[in-house]
């Protein structure tokens, strides 16, 4: 089975949220079941400096509608085969890979992202210059929508797989940016790339698709909802004989806490005694008052709306009083980042944060503390909340996408199953929040209900196995 992986970022090389976990993570699990797989990535200087010896694998000098390109070949720092679109006059510039150094999108993102759909689409059928051609293409997100597209016009097309990690972001531009991206008119209609009147590239995408998935079995649900189908309800309900939901993995070998090397201390079920060192660690490096018994909640997120950092800000008040102490990492919205420093400033010593993002402190945060929050909106599928489960730290959720999938409520039933790991909320709203903490709190007084939690949650096998094989078994199908 030979896998061409198309995605706009992929951890470590690049990497802004979930999507570039799960691009590197994934084709490492398919890679290690004999899957010939390919990952496919545009040449970001952060790409091109942390690979200096990418070798030339094909030139591209006459794409209609975008400058020259070249190919490079090279590997994945865990040796999967890695692709490079080496195009100076798009991707060589400072910034982020969607944005500039000021927080704004690239104006030119359509034909920056339509080169690397435009290329995978041409590596994916009878026209590419190589002589390796995949069996399958799959495509992650707006950023690669328009690769179905293009093969759909294109000779000798091999399928292509089309995964949402989030809905909420679809790739609209001016609809006649379609003609300049190479796209025939034909396809400039409802029944094609047109939305609303413009150019939705994950619209385009999800309608010439051979398959879509979605990175949760929740989520396949909601976006065909009005709730969370963000205008694309009709279209995902018309296609969902070819819609599955598969749930993320995760990197049991990063997120290890009997080997993480970010921890004063390591420990596993078995033995946890380790994470109160790691609690002490925490509460000292957040300026915390070190007091053992007082139940410390954790939060590493985007300081969005979606993400419901609102929510936790409105019941902070009730949180210190409780007592609890509370540590924040992440970042976001402007506003949202000045009153999370605000509330730790007000509160000095119950409250802690940090702007910005550290991968060790967010390793810390999981280990050190003994709550963790995600009180999102919507969450397609989540990471954080089976990182935490891994370390025995029970998660507080909002039931929906992943989160839903992933996070058993505790209660006497479920407790007594053996099958509680957290604490599930129906209205994403503050009291809604406050009530499943103040639940989680009073669990965590409760020795012997606690560490049930702990043990059940640091139990559950979130690696990418399973779901590599439900990715296979989808391949195997559209190839027969």
């Amino acid at each position: 089975m030979r896998l061409l992986f198309a995605t706009s970022e992929a951890a470590p090389l690049i990497k802004t949220g979930g999507l570039g976990d799960v691009s590197a993570a994934l084709p490492a699990a398919l890679h290690g079941m004999g899957v010939d797989v390919r990952i496919l990535l545009p040449g970001y200087p952060q790409v091109l400096k942390a690979l200096p010896f990418l070798q030339p694998a094909a030139d591209f000098p006459l794409l209609p509608g975008f400058p020259p390109a070249r190919l490079l070949s090279g590997a994945m720092p865990d040796g999967v085969p890695l692709w490079v679109i080496d195009c100076p006059e798009l991707y060589r510039r400072g910034g982020g890979p969607y944005q500039d150094e000021h927080g704004q999108d690239w104006l030119d993102n359509a034909h920056r992202f339509g080169l690397l759909s435009k290329i995978a689409a041409v590596l994916g059928s009878a026209d590419s210059p190589l002589d390796w051609k995949p069996d399958v293409l799959h495509c992650s997100d707006w950023q690669t929508g328009l690769a179905p597209a293009y093969l759909h016009f294109a000779p000798d097309a091999a399928p292509c797989v089309m995964t949402i990690h989030n809905l909420a972001f679809q790739g609209i531009f001016p609809l006649h940016t379609a003609l300049e991206l190479g796209l025939p008119g034909e396809c400039l209609q409802p029944e094609g790339v047109e939305y609303y009147g413009n150019l939705s590239f994950l619209k385009a995408g999800l309608h010439y698709a051979s398959h879509i998935t979605t990175v949760s079995p929740f989520y396949a649900e909601e976006i065909q909802t009005d709730a969370l189908g963000f205008n694309m309800q009709g279209l995902l309900a018309h296609r969902r004989g070819v819609l599955s939901g598969i749930l993320n993995g995760i990197d049991t070998t990063e997120w290890n806490p009997a080997a993480d090397p970010n921890l004063v201390q390591t420990y596993d079920a078995a033995n946890i005694k380790g994470k109160s060192a790691n609690k002490r660690e925490l509460q000292r490096y957040m300026g915390l008052y070190a007091d053992p018994d007082v139940p410390l909640l954790g939060l590493v997120s985007r300081f969005t709306y979606q993400k419901g950092l609102d929510l936790v800000l409105e019941i902070a008040p009730q949180l210190v009083e409780m007592p609890a102490q509370l540590v924040l990492l992440g970042s976001g919205e402007a506003g949202m980042q000045s009153k999370v420093l605000e509330l730790s400033h007000r509160y000095s010593g119950q409250v802690g944060a940090y702007v910005g993002f550290d991968e060790r402190l967010s390793h810390m945060i999981e280990a050190g503390a003994d709550i963790f929050l995600m009180p999102s909106r919507f969450e397609p599928c989540g990471l954080n909340q089976m990182y935490s489960q891994r370390y025995g730290t029970p998660p507080v959720v909002h039931a929906t996408g992943g989160l839903i999938d992933t996070v058993v409520d505790c209660n006497a039933v479920t407790l007594k199953r053996g099958e509680a790991t957290g604490f599930v909320f129906d209205s994403a709203d503050a009291p809604g929040l406050l009530g499943a903490v103040r639940r989680a709190v009073a669990a965590y007084r409760n020795k012997k209900t606690w560490r049930a939690l702990q043990r059940n949650g640091m139990a559950k096998d979130f690696g990418w196995s399973r779901s590599a094989v439900a990715y296979r078994d989808i391949y195997s199908r559209l190839v027969r």
